[in-house]
């Protein structure tokens, strides 16, 4: 005799997604170029969104950095990205001293407006290898 239940069909057990530790995929991207940022050098954060390929996105750069926690906070430089107009970010008030304060141990100089100059000190980029294989990550 046949047993009903094999007669059914069988449902497939839906494998459910991992959650994720850690960062969100474009917040690593954003954390991979700013550590590439050379001591002493400064790169905005609409650089930092057209290295990524995303010229719109610095807002989503600034939020990426600002979600910095714990150990990646030691080791994404995150001072050493400036707005557009070459001064330090304002974030949660005392932020932007602290920013200024490590970026002036690392040689940079503000003029009495509290801006870098950005011609002398803007980092040129990646080399366009590494972004090429970067956008391919995308």
């Amino acid at each position: 005799m046949i047993d009903p239940s094999a007669m059914r069909p069988r449902r497939r057990e839906r494998s459910r997604p991992t959650p994720r530790s850690g960062p969100p995929p474009f917040y690593r991207l954003v954390y991979r170029v700013v550590r590439r940022v050379p001591r002493g050098r400064v790169v905005t954060y609409g650089q930092v969104a057209a290295i990524l390929g995303q010229p719109r996105g610095a807002r989503a750069v600034g939020m990426a950095l600002a979600a910095l926690r714990g150990p990646l906070l030691d080791l994404v430089p995150w001072q050493r990205v400036i707005n557009a107009a070459g001064r330090c970010s304002h974030r949660d008030g005392f932020w932007a001293d602290i920013q200024r304060e490590f970026l002036e141990s690392e040689g940079l100089r503000f003029d009495r407006h509290g801006r870098v100059d950005l011609k002398r000190t803007r980092w040129a980029g990646p080399r366009r290898e590494w972004v090429t294989q970067l956008r391919h990550v995308i």
